[in-house]
């Protein structure tokens, strides 16, 4: 990003994570998952929009997160729709299986900021 604080038509996605501003802290998606996992054995990963320091995304008919995909590598391994006001924060858990290790990561579009992506996570496969 250049000076402005987001763009409607690039990938937003922070460039200094000890210093996230407001605009980060509520869009940017956050993947936990455990760093090694068993070929073929399905294993947890939540991914969370916003809540950094406390600082949650807006839930209005006006200003609401619309989905959040995650991605192993380039592969789309699934994408949650949220409905404006239908959803008691934004967040998912989903299922995930590899065959092999894999850099997850998720990005999530905001109506009135656009598509923002967090910080990768790279898992092993034994």
């Amino acid at each position: 990003m250049s000076e402005k604080e987001f763009s409607l038509t690039e990938l937003n996605k922070p460039k200094d994570w000890t210093n996230l501003t407001v605009m980060a802290k509520k869009h940017v998606p956050i993947i936990e998952a455990p760093e090694k996992v068993k070929a073929k054995e399905a294993f947890a990963v939540r991914v969370k929009v916003g809540g950094i320091h406390g600082v949650e995304h807006p839930n209005t008919l006006g200003h609401w997160i619309n989905w959040v995909e995650l991605y192993a590598g380039e592969r789309l391994v699934s994408r949650v729709n949220f409905a404006p006001e239908m959803c008691d924060g934004y967040f998912v858990n989903l299922n995930v299986t590899l065959n092999e290790a894999a850099t997850l990561r998720a990005r999530a579009f905001c109506n009135l900021h656009g598509i923002w992506e967090g910080k990768e996570k790279t898992v092993i496969v034994e």
